[in-house]
């Protein structure tokens, strides 16, 4: 056991934090002696107000301290562990006249106790502001004279399935719920997402659409068919939300359909139907059967998406078998909506605002699917068939899939998801250049409609409900993953995050009657300006931050025009010790100020609750330029998105 702490104090044990008193920030020598084994390393601390944030160092290995200082008492912690087995180490020290750190360290959950001292090796700042500009700042050029593709706002895409409670409980209430609601859909899900101006909205799946049959969610409430739905948790469906229900919540929200037809288990003429009865302004059967169940007007339909994972728990199909049945579909499965349809009756010329059709792409880094869809695209006869995108899937997982903390994880979780998040850039650069082999103008977009944090659900719910917690972590591994769709827009125009309410990385949880805003649902608002804005080229440097054998950018940033004219910034530090200072240099123009807002929280793993919902929320963010320098001060593991003021 005294082996097994020494090997522990040698490799983790941390120095002294502080807050209140500026000369903590710098760095220290710490000598250890527990459990009568003896240690020195150097640690490295950053102070704001009274809080400390840091790491220190032993041969390759790193931790990272949290803790607090009341007037000359300082306390901390940090988590890790040996061989598997969990420790925490919990200092408890003095700071002396003389500038030194001493006091006692215990080990749990072996109730080992030791004695430490620190003392500063190199001078510290006078002040926290000080210390934390004294670093070089990180040059961010900002090319406001080049413009770069539109970042499509569809790149902003939501996604609600019938899974778990993303539906039931999360959208439909039912008309007579004492949960306040419009015609069923509850209200204060309606009025956070029209904040959020969400641009599109995929139904009804996922997986379940390919067991989804649209006849049984029509008509009567009392005249809805009751299926099993088999795949998430075998939960009774009610069928009690439906087309027009569906179509009900997306104009309640002011968003678009994207509607996903089952072709693992239906049929085209299935499908065909249904598009029939959505947007036919013609008295036919289905028509009819619109009108009389309340909407006589057509509806409006933006994006049909021809199946969903066809490689997996859509079939699963061969690449090959696949594409004879996109051909089908793509001809047969028609939009009626003569507002969506040009006068060519060959449909040689398409309308601007005709229907567009997605078809089944990759599962991650599998190129199967994108060789044999863009092969076949290229070698079509336009007037038989057509898509006008391809999906891409990949979720970020953090080790085997439902294995990952999504609450009380440590930094090197936190390293281990965002390095594998970062991820994404390759797979759409692998998939694009297939791509481009077959459509070098890029006429077909790269939808990646399955996106986000797979991680453990929340304790007590079902397993298959997939309900997580959503924390700072998946904040920033939102704004990441934006970022790389930006930067791509000229290929990617289309994302739809997994998922919406109470799923997966959802932007709203709820319960009952109760309801609160994730993180993710943050990033989002603040990234509203992106929305159909102008790419701005950036140089920057982004420097590394480094855990361990965990390595990867500690700076990410995208610039935008919006179609007001101002240039926008969001910037995501990603080092969750160290503050950033960032020199903004924007080409031919001078910045005055920034105003704007930034989110982050006081740890990584923090989140918000029922009871603390606003535990992670953005504050105003502003600065102004000193002697024509506009240098932006970030806070560790934060995303900030400011707008520049000339």
């Amino acid at each position: 056991m005294k082996t097994l702490i020494a090997c522990t104090a040698l490799l983790f044990a941390s120095a002294a934090f502080a807050a209140e008193t500026p000369s903590l920030t710098g760095q220290w020598s710490v000598h250890n002696s527990i459990a009568g084994n003896e240690s020195d390393q150097d640690c490295k601390f950053v102070q704001t107000d009274d809080k400390l944030t840091g790491t220190c160092k032993a041969g390759d290995k790193e931790a990272p301290i949290t803790g607090s200082l009341d007037g000359k008492k300082v306390t901390w912690k940090y988590e890790s562990d040996y061989n598997g087995s969990p420790l925490t180490l919990t200092y408890t020290a003095a700071l002396d006249d003389s500038g030194k750190i001493s006091g006692s360290v215990e080990v749990q959950p072996f109730a080992v106790t030791g004695q430490f001292t620190a003392t500063p090796s190199k001078p510290a700042a006078t002040t926290t502001m000080e210390a934390q500009t004294s670093t070089a700042a990180i040059s961010l050029i900002v090319h406001s004279d080049q413009a770069g593709p539109t970042i499509s706002r569809d790149i902003f895409g939501q996604f609600a399935e019938h899974l778990g409670e993303g539906i039931y409980g999360g959208v439909w209430v039912g008309k007579d719920s004492q949960i306040p609601n419009v015609r069923g859909i509850r209200t204060d899900v309606v009025q956070a997402l029209r904040a959020l101006k969400v641009p599109n909205v995929r139904w009804p799946g996922g997986c379940f659409a390919e067991e989804y049959h649209w006849r049984n969610g029509i008509g009567p409430a009392d005249h809805r068919v009751t299926t099993l739905n088999w795949l998430w948790g075998r939960a009774l469906e009610p069928d009690t939300f439906g087309t027009d229900e569906f179509m009900d919540f997306l104009e309640q929200i002011g968003s678009e359909a994207y509607l996903t037809v089952n072709v693992g288990s239906g049929s085209p003429a299935e499908a065909a139907a249904w598009l029939e009865y959505m947007t036919t302004d013609q008295p036919t059967t289905l028509g009819k059967e619109r009108a009389s169940n309340g909407h006589k007007a057509p509806y409006r339909l933006k994006y049909l998406g021809i199946g969903n994972e066809s490689w997996g728990c859509g079939g699963p199909l061969t690449a090959e078998s696949y594409v004879e049945r996109l051909r089908v579909y793509s001809k047969m499965v028609r939009n009626m909506n003569p507002a969506q349809n040009s006068s060519d009756p060959f449909e040689m010329r398409r309308s601007p605002e005709a229907m567009q059709r997605i078809a089944v792409g990759p599962d991650a880094g599998k190129t199967e699917y994108t060789e044999a869809v863009m092969q076949a695209w290229q070698q079509r006869q336009p007037w038989f068939w057509g898509i006008e995108g391809l999906s891409l899937h990949s979720y970020t997982w953090g080790g085997p899939p439902l294995s990952a903390a999504a609450t009380d994880f440590g930094e090197k979780e936190y390293a281990t998801l965002i390095k594998e998040t970062l991820g994404m850039n390759g797979l759409i650069e692998k998939h694009s250049a297939i791509m481009d082999k077959y459509d070098p103008n890029k006429n077909v977009a790269l939808v990646v409609d399955e996106w986000g944090a797979w991680l453990k659900v929340m304790p007590g719910t079902k397993p298959m409900f997939l309900k997580q917690q959503n924390s700072l972590r998946d904040a920033i591994l939102a704004s990441l993953n934006l970022n790389i769709f930006a930067r791509h827009a000229d290929r990617v125009r289309m994302a739809n995050i997994a998922q919406m309410v109470n799923v997966l990385q959802a932007m709203i949880l709820t319960d009952e009657e109760k309801m609160l805003l994730t993180p993710t649902y943050h990033v989002y608002k603040m990234y509203v300006p992106f929305q159909d804005a102008t790419l701005v080229p950036t140089s920057f440097e982004p420097g590394e931050y480094k855990l361990g054998d965990i390595s990867m950018p500690e700076f990410d940033a995208i610039a935008a025009r919006a179609k007001d004219g101002h240039i926008w910034l969001a910037l995501t530090n990603i080092d969750p010790n160290r503050p950033g200072d960032i020199d903004v240099q924007m080409e031919g123009v001078v910045t005055k100020s920034v105003i704007g807002e930034e989110l982050t929280a006081t740890r990584v793993d923090s989140v918000n609750t029922f009871d603390a919902p606003n535990a992670v929320t953005p504050k105003p963010f502003t600065a102004q330029a000193t002697r024509g320098k506009m240098v932006l001060h970030l806070q560790p593991k934060s995303v900030t998105v400011v707008r520049l003021e000339q």
